[in-house]
């Protein structure tokens, strides 16, 4: 069945598209992930998979050099409003030709784009869509309850409509993402005023101790079984980070203890075996911290597992 599944997905055409920006986080670097992934082959491993590949570039993005913060507690607000805006806008307009986005970050506010896209298509079709947040952080910060300001700390409390108008209203105005809709996995790294978000909404998370006494096999199979029951369209956003330093120092915001090389394979098969995530993005590869690209060699391996390549 599984098999059956993946050779549908193949009849898609994946359309990469480029976010390079690092407004959002507190060092630079991850503007250049989406070109380390680009040389990292994530294009010609997805053809070898017999997907049809095209790639739109990158978005324009202006970097922190010619731009100026005005407000400490949102930084560079409206330079990430505008391009979030313009990835929604490009993640919309493929869903709608039937194609599969695959967005290359680029830090994590990327996901206010992404998600308000992906909000936007299925809210036209009429379907449900749910949200796999695979991640060491939680990003459900606020500008009252982070501590620095940087809006990559924000995009699922944005996705909730929590937060500055200018990201909740990206894509239109409406809550793009509500709490049972997103289900998240690896975290280990959350600040106090998120815990209390996780807490008041319910979300459901999995963190590392979690997943340590249960089993990621376990973990993501009661996930993605929970995901088809309720869901017509699934996103998975994988922040590198989620993946332990040993295997990817080459991140924004790198936390010892993360999943290892083969638990993140697993969970990425596992999603891919369900033969409905209908698009992907990867977050946070900083080729500045990376040991000769093996990070990102490693993110694009992650992006063929859960396109369907197998060892057999």
């Amino acid at each position: 069945m599984a098999e059956k599944k993946i050779a549908q997905q193949q009849e898609w055409v994946v359309r990469i598209i480029g976010f390079p920006m690092d407004l959002g986080a507190g060092r630079r670097g991850v503007d250049m992930g989406p070109s380390a992934l680009r040389i990292a082959g994530v294009g010609e491993r997805l053809s070898a998979l017999g997907y049809k590949v095209v790639d739109a570039g990158d978005l324009e993005i202006r970097n922190p050099e010619v731009v100026e913060v005005k407000d400490p507690s949102l930084r560079y607000l409206p330079e990430i409003a505008e391009a979030c805006q313009a990835l929604a806008t490009e993640v919309e307009d493929s869903l709608d030709k039937n194609e599969f986005p695959l967005v290359l970050g680029g830090d994590h506010s990327m996901a206010i784009g992404t998600i308000a896209g992906i909000a936007n298509h299925c809210k036209k079709h009429n379907k449900r869509f749910g949200v796999i947040w695979i991640d060491a952080h939680s990003d459900i910060n606020t500008p009252e309850t982070s501590p620095s300001g940087n809006i990559h700390g924000m995009p699922v409390a944005v996705a909730l409509g929590i937060g500055a108008p200018e990201l909740t209203k990206v894509g239109g105005d409406f809550t793009t993402l509500a709490p049972h809709q997103i289900a998240m996995i690896g975290l280990r790294s959350i600040d106090e005023g998120e815990r209390k978000i996780i807490k008041k909404l319910k979300i459901e998370t999995h963190t590392m101790s979690y997943l340590d006494k249960h089993g990621v096999h376990r973990i993501i199979a009661k996930v993605v079984s929970s995901m088809r029951a309720k869901v017509d369209h699934l996103h998975v956003s994988f922040d590198l980070d989620s993946v332990d330093p040993q295997f990817a120092p080459g991140v924004g915001t790198p936390v010892p203890g993360g999943l290892t090389y083969r638990e993140a394979h697993l969970i990425m098969e596992q999603i891919a075996d369900t033969g409905y995530m209908s698009s992907l993005e990867i977050a946070e590869v900083n080729p500045i911290l990376d040991d000769r690209n093996k990070s990102a060699e490693f993110a694009a391996e992650l992006i063929a597992s859960s396109m369907g390549k197998r060892i057999l």
